[in-house]
């Protein structure tokens, strides 16, 4: 039974509520605390190869160092961004909880649509697109060490047993007692999987908002706990609730006994926070250059794709109806691929290019061929990126590796893109 432990979170909680509202700085202490903590578990019990160091960088610099996936540092950013939406959703208690919100959450922190690496149920390698805030339109089931195939809810069930979710959470909403309905929404939500990707992280956003709407502040799973919380999770498959149950409630405990310290001044540093200090010391002070590697290509690949080569696209495509043909070619070391299609890239790439090419324009004969063209070098120690169109070009820089143009500069691009060629469409 699980009435001893909610009976002392409930003295835990009194306690707490007693000591707010939290002097200003301890407040940040307290929020910088759980923000980083979370963020950083949370994402890296589902695989995010970011370090407790790269977190703290990245949400409280804004900096990235090292050679991760790009798309490791934008699911942390967006994840932060999906942390501080159920905080604002928790304290608006005339704002109720809505499959839309739900939705929401999970188009948040998967970013935008990708291509995944998967197995099809005889064993085969494939390549699956990953849609954002949208419900699975094929099933996610997991095979487990065992070898047996776990199966959740079937697509076209999806829509029905999230409805059925709601209702229960809106019923039992006053009925249980508020870490039992956080867990229990968890489970249910994990049981569903109504997503094709970012389950995991959306149930634990979910738990912690039915915990901060109640007044209780958010828990953190450890990744390094990650064995127990499962193993609680598959004792729960069995119908062992309670044991999950538990499971979350002493995460509840160790998030309130740390609360009331940051509350009373005291420390909330934990064993292991020095030397999360001294990792992050280390990245700071380390200016060692980095050098091409095939990590380091596939970084600036996925980079160049989702932040420059589709937006530019979808510029050019407006141009389609002014010519009668229309091309795109896509090439790795000169080779023409299909960068959509590929699951992964040659051992050694030394270019990268993208051409959009518009021939012969309705009523103009002997017309001229305009040609945009992207191209990335790949250098020993940098990678060189530049824009040309027809025979002006619109951009050019080197950066070096482990490092990204300016977000802000490169949204521009494709619109001064467009304008650069309407102008060369107009004077031909």
């Amino acid at each position: 039974m699980t009435t001893d432990i909610l009976n002392y979170i409930d003295q835990l909680s009194a306690t707490y509520h007693s000591l707010l509202p939290m002097s200003p700085e301890n407040q940040r202490r307290w929020d910088k605390k759980v923000r980083l903590e979370y963020n950083y578990n949370s994402n890296h019990i589902e695989g995010n190869t970011l370090t407790y160091g790269d977190t703290q960088l990245l949400l409280l610099f804004d900096e990235t160092h090292g050679s991760h996936p790009m798309r490791d540092y934008e699911e942390m950013k967006a994840h932060d961004v999906a942390f501080q939406k159920i905080k604002e959703w928790a304290a608006d208690t005339q704002m109720p909880l809505t499959e839309k919100d739900i939705r929401e959450l999970n188009q948040i922190i998967l970013v935008q649509p990708f291509w995944k690496n998967a197995i099809t149920p005889d064993g085969h390698p494939t390549r699956r697109q990953i849609m954002v805030g949208s419900y699975k339109t094929q099933p996610n089931s997991v095979r487990l060490p065992n070898g047996e195939l776990f199966e959740y809810t079937a697509p076209q069930e999806v829509p029905i047993q999230m409805q059925e979710l709601m209702e229960w959470y809106r019923d039992e909403q006053t009925a249980l007692h508020p870490v039992t309905l956080a867990a229990m929404f968890h489970y249910k939500f994990v049981c569903i999987h109504p997503f094709d990707d970012g389950n995991g992280r959306v149930s634990r956003l979910l738990m912690n908002y039915v915990l901060l709407a109640h007044k209780l502040p958010p828990v953190v799973i450890k990744s390094s706990d990650k064995q127990n919380y499962l193993h609680a999770l598959h004792l729960a498959d069995t119908g062992q609730y309670e044991s999950f149950i538990r499971y979350i409630a002493e995460q509840v405990v160790s998030s309130l006994e740390m609360a009331i310290k940051a509350a009373k001044g005291e420390s909330i540093e934990e064993p292991d926070d020095l030397d999360k200090e001294i990792a992050l010391l280390a990245r700071q002070l380390q200016h060692q250059e980095a050098y091409k590697t095939p990590q380091q290509v596939l970084n600036v690949f996925q980079w160049a794709q989702q932040k420059l080569i589709a937006p530019c696209e979808a510029v050019l495509q407006k141009f389609d109806k002014l010519f009668q043909e229309k091309k795109k070619i896509e090439c790795l070391n000169d080779i023409q691929v299909d960068f959509s299609t590929l699951i992964e890239l040659p051992k050694e790439v030394d270019s990268l290019t993208y051409e959009y090419c518009l021939n012969q324009r309705y009523y103009i004969e002997n017309d001229t061929l305009f040609k945009t063209t992207i191209e990335i070098q790949f250098q020993e120690k940098h990678y060189e990126l530049s824009i040309k169109i027809v025979d002006s070009e619109l951009f050019k820089e080197s950066y070096p590796y482990g490092t990204f143009p300016d977000d802000e500069r490169i949204s521009i691009l494709p619109q001064q893109l467009g304008k650069k060629l309407l102008a060369k469409v107009k004077e031909v």
